[in-house]
């Protein structure tokens, strides 16, 4: 890799630790390039990336960032799995790693709040954005769904009693 193509690799990785609501950092312990396929088509899927970088060009470009705490967890054989939702990457790394003993999680960190492993995997456990949109829209509706029916109720009942009343004076008019 000659210098520009390093420097348009870090101006790269900068923009993605720029947009990234969390990081987290794994270590390839000899993925196979088909497991590595279905892990990055698996992170598309989630809206997320993964990325293998150089941990030097992986640190410059995380100077300047929220993320520069992950400099001392980039040592080996390291991958970076982003996603503008804190909890996507994290979701979808702690799910391919309990299947495949190949990914380690080494951490990450969701701005400048720095993450151990049981930080990611807790962090893995929250629901998603979606997740969370769809229980905020359950919980506005169930309101307002139950005041239409509590304010229906009282007209259902009266239409009844009157229904009784009439069918009553039908059965009378009928006998006499």
């Amino acid at each position: 890799m000659d210098r520009a193509q390093k420097s348009e690799l870090v101006a790269e990785l900068n923009q993605v630790f720029q947009g990234a609501a969390a990081v987290v950092v794994t270590r390839n312990l000899g993925l196979t390039v088909a497991q590595s396929t279905q892990l990055r088509v698996k992170m598309r899927a989630a809206g997320a990336s993964y990325k293998v970088a150089k941990n030097r060009l992986a640190r410059i470009a995380a100077e300047g960032t929220p993320y520069t705490s992950l400099s001392d967890l980039l040592t080996g054989p390291t991958a970076l799995s982003t996603s503008a939702d804190p909890v996507a990457a994290a979701k979808v790394v702690v799910e391919f790693a309990r299947t495949n003993d190949k990914l380690e999680i080494v951490g990450g960190a969701m701005g400048d709040t720095a993450l151990d492993v049981n930080g990611v995997k807790a962090l893995a456990e929250l629901p998603s954005l979606d997740e969370l949109r769809a229980k905020i829209v359950g919980l506005v509706q169930a309101p307002a769904t139950k005041v239409a029916t509590i304010l229906a109720a009282p007209g259902s009942q009266i239409a009844r009693v009157l229904s009784a009343y009439a069918a009553k004076d039908e059965t009378a008019a009928e006998a006499a």
